[in-house]
This record gives C-alpha cells, structure tokens and sequence, in this order.
C-alpha cells in the first residue's frame, strides 16, 4: 500500500474571513454533554487553545445556550479566536427532534441576536445560514421552504448594520451556491467525507472563489445509517495500524491532504480525545497511501 515517496505535507494554515487560522479547529456542539460539569466545559475550551485552536463553530440552539455561555467564559480577547455561529435552526424539545428548521427571514435575523447575546459581543464574525437543501438533517415544510435569495437579502442587511462580518453557507447546493456568490460566502459547510465525496465540484469551485470548505461528518455521520462511517473503512483501518494512528485520525488527515482550503472543526467533550483531533494535522501519507485513500469514496467525475 505504501511507497517511499512521501506526498506534499498540507499546508498548516489557510485563509478564512479575511483572516488566516490553524486548519484544524474545534466544533461546540458536543460541549453539551458537559452541562453537568461546566467547569470542565470550560477547562476543555481552555486547552484547546493551549493547542492552537483559533476557530471554533457554534450556534445558540447548541445545547439551548449553553456551548455560547462556555465560550462566552472561557474565551478572552486576546485569545484571538475567530468564533463562527450558525442559524437556521432552533430547539424545539417537545417535537419529533430536539430542532426544527427557522428558515424565514425574521428567524435568521432573531438567532442573530440570540447568538450576539449568547456571545456577549457586538458582532458576529461569521455567521453560517444552515440550508434544508443536501445531505442529512432536517426537511424544510410549509412555511419553512423560503427561498436563498430572502434569506441572503436578510443577512446582508445584518452585515450592513455591523450585526455580522461574513456569510457562509451549510448544506447547500452547487447552484445555491453560484446563486450566492455576490453576497460575499466565506465559508461552506456541507456533509462531505474520504468516503462521501459528491461535492467534489463545489469545493473546486470554494477553492477558485477562495471560499474555505469546513466539512460537517468529516468521519461519516453517527446518527444516519446512511452516511458511510470512514473508521469502518478497511482501507483505513489499515493505514492507522501501519502509521500508528487511529482510524479517525487517518479521515481527518486526509481531508486536509485532500485540498489546502479545507478547515476541520471535530468536536468532543474529552480532553484526550481534542489532543488527538489536533494531532490529525501532523499525520503524513506517502504517495501509495494517499492514492490508495483518494480510490475510496463516491467522487463526482
């Protein structure tokens, strides 16, 4: 499987609204599962940029709060970290799933103000507008199907106020997003994985437009049967045993190997476990390895 040529090392750093970060930073999401032990929520957040960690993508509905009152506390000024919050969705803990989609335009601008409050700032680095459009996730129904355009007029108008400083997008489409592109995108969050890889065209064009391409199931998705899971992958398996790494590892790894533009965001609640989502960016293919990991996957021609 393995040669003795190594490939390019990635790059450590790329460009992200109008700033350069480390590639590998940390996703709040799993945070909640600290609720009972917040100082440790804090500790965690706390090592991580003891670790280099200066992007961090959070929203409000994170835990009803609680992820952007962790940061809130943990995170100072001179930590320099660019915080991304997202909107789109909301809590909603007596229906079928603990969020529904909050698509229209007063919702968007309303989660803007939940998450400048939440934060305790004045501003919003980078705000993320989740779509119902691809991937896994949510349906969008009645009054909740609302075209990109509104959306897009309402956070441009957010931008203008000063409320946000950038735009991104998340499950998107390779149309929406060309649509999109006169609002200014920083940032695309789509499902995308070593072994899910259909998007292949809109990350070229992320990288022509200079927009940086933040995966979410970076390692396949926990919580859909359908999303193939990249630690199952034999291939894959095989290449942490040779490298002395974990499978998880070899995923994260592959996806900054893959395009110098991508930015990872893994989340945990466990020390141990952030050190070794941080220690992805130092795993390095040789040319077999990494040609034998790019076979894998579903790769639009």
């Amino acid at each position: 499987m393995t040669t003795d040529t190594p490939a390019p090392a990635p790059a450590p750093t790329a460009p992200f609204a109008a700033r350069t970060v480390h590639r590998v930073g940390y996703g709040a999401l799993q945070l909640e599962r600290l609720r009972p032990r917040r100082d440790e929520a804090v500790a965690l957040l706390r090592r991580a940029v003891e670790l280099v960690v200066d992007h961090v993508d959070t929203a409000e509905f994170y835990g009803h709060g609680f992820a952007n009152a962790v940061i809130r506390e943990a995170l100072r000024p001179e930590d320099d970290v660019l915080v991304v919050t997202k909107v789109g969705a909301a809590p909603d803990p007596d229906g079928p799933r603990p969020l529904r989609m909050a698509q229209r335009p007063e919702e968007l601008r309303a989660a803007v103000e939940a998450n400048l409050r939440g934060l305790g700032v004045e501003r919003l680095a980078v705000v993320n507008l989740r779509r119902p459009d691809t991937g896994p996730g949510m349906p969008a129904e009645g009054d909740q199907v609302v075209g990109l355009d509104d959306q897009l007029a309402e956070l441009t108008a957010l931008r203008d106020e000063g409320k946000i400083g950038a735009i991104g997008l998340g499950s998107v489409t390779l149309d929406g997003l060309r649509r999109a592109l006169p609002a200014g995108i920083v940032c695309v969050q789509n499902a995308y994985s070593l072994l899910s890889r259909e998007d292949e065209e809109m990350l070229r064009l992320c990288a022509a437009e200079g927009i940086a391409w933040v995966p979410f199931f970076p390692l396949g998705g926990a919580f859909f049967p359908e999303v193939p899971k990249v630690t199952e992958e034999p291939v894959v398996r095989r290449v942490a045993e040779s490298l002395g790494v974990t499978p998880s590892q070899v995923g994260l790894a592959w996806l900054l190997h893959h395009a110098p533009h991508v930015l990872l965001i893994p989340g945990t609640a466990d020390a141990a476990h952030l050190r070794a989502n941080m220690a992805a960016a130092d795993v390095r293919f040789d040319a077999g390895t990494l040609a034998a990991l790019d076979a894998l996957g579903t790769v639009a021609p």
